[in-house]
């Protein structure tokens, strides 16, 4: 009798757990970034910007790039690793990607309640990815700076204040990008590391030379193939459905997200799940070993 009596508990227990799966929850956070202007206040001097950063921290031979660590301890991918190659970068033209290859880049961050679930989501299936910070974000939230370096993801720049770089001079951009620098170096040399020589532009708003001024600036510039477009208003399931749509179409790409938005922490894990299912790999960007930044941080890639 005691037998039976399990054999029930344990049937109960089965239909009870089945019951448990529910379809994503729809979330409309409303989260949106607005265009704004840079103030002029927060304009460091042109001099500055020009000059090779030179306002950078003090820090030793040994610093490394946040970036890839092949010794970390995170990213094991419980559910199927997706790591592909990792693509060390000295120039623009060296970001070439074969079929199937994805590359994940994060905007806007770091962002409390947020980033951290977008780092366990892709330590699930051992992903790295590029975080394209912001220097204001950076400076409220150092130790998510350190959370994500230490994870082995790839720390790069996005301006201290999200500002349209088009309508400044260009040594006003310049010294933006700079004033966003800094926090994110701060908050790494603890650990003894520093940003990689990564920029996106916000709104990916950008013109002829300011692509040029930042490339004579040392830094290498993160495009996007494929926009998410996360920051619309709409829930999670219409997001994962439509960078799906543009993946699939074209067949690889570097996929822009934002790790602000809590529809985009929630489409994660069922993106990383598709990406698996559909045969991809997510590729890994650092810098190149002999990339030379004009400032006095010396990078290295992570060997």
């Amino acid at each position: 009798m005691s037998c039976v009596r399990v054999v029930l508990a344990v049937a109960a227990l089965v239909v009870a757990l089945a019951g448990c799966a529910k379809p994503p929850q729809r979330l409309n956070d409303g989260s949106n970034a607005s265009k704004q202007s840079i103030p002029s206040k927060t304009i460091e001097t042109a001099s500055n910007a020009v000059s090779g950063f030179s306002s950078s921290p003090k820090v030793d031979g040994r610093v490394q790039t946040a970036s890839i660590d092949a010794g970390s301890t995170f990213g094991f991918g419980l559910r199927g690793k997706l790591s592909g190659r990792t693509l060390r970068i000295d120039e623009q033209s060296d970001i070439q990607l074969r079929a199937g290859e994805v590359v994940i880049t994060f905007d806007d961050g770091p962002r409390p309640g947020k980033t951290s679930k977008i780092l366990d989501a892709l330590d699930e299936y051992g992903a790295k990815a590029t975080f394209l910070m912001l220097g204001r974000a950076a400076q409220s939230h150092p130790g998510l700076v350190r959370e994500v370096a230490k994870r082995g993801h790839t720390i790069g720049l996005h301006t201290h204040s999200h500002g349209d770089l088009t309508k400044v001079s260009l040594n006003a951009a310049l010294a933006e990008i700079e004033r966003g620098r800094r926090p994110i170096e701060v908050a790494l040399s603890s650990i003894n590391k520093s940003p990689a020589p990564f920029f996106r532009f916000p709104y990916l708003a950008q013109n002829s030379s300011l692509r040029r001024a930042v490339n004579n600036a040392g830094m290498l510039i993160m495009d996007v193939q494929i926009d998410s477009k996360d920051y619309y208003k709409g829930s999670a399931d219409s997001v994962l459905k439509r960078t799906l749509k543009r993946l699939d179409q074209q067949g690889k790409g570097i996929v822009l997200f934002h790790d602000i938005h809590g529809r985009t922490v929630e489409m994660l894990p069922d993106f990383l799940a598709e990406l698996k299912q559909r045969g991809y790999r997510v590729v890994s960007l650092v810098p190149a070993s002999r990339i030379k930044v004009p400032n006095n941080t010396q990078l290295a890639s992570n060997d």
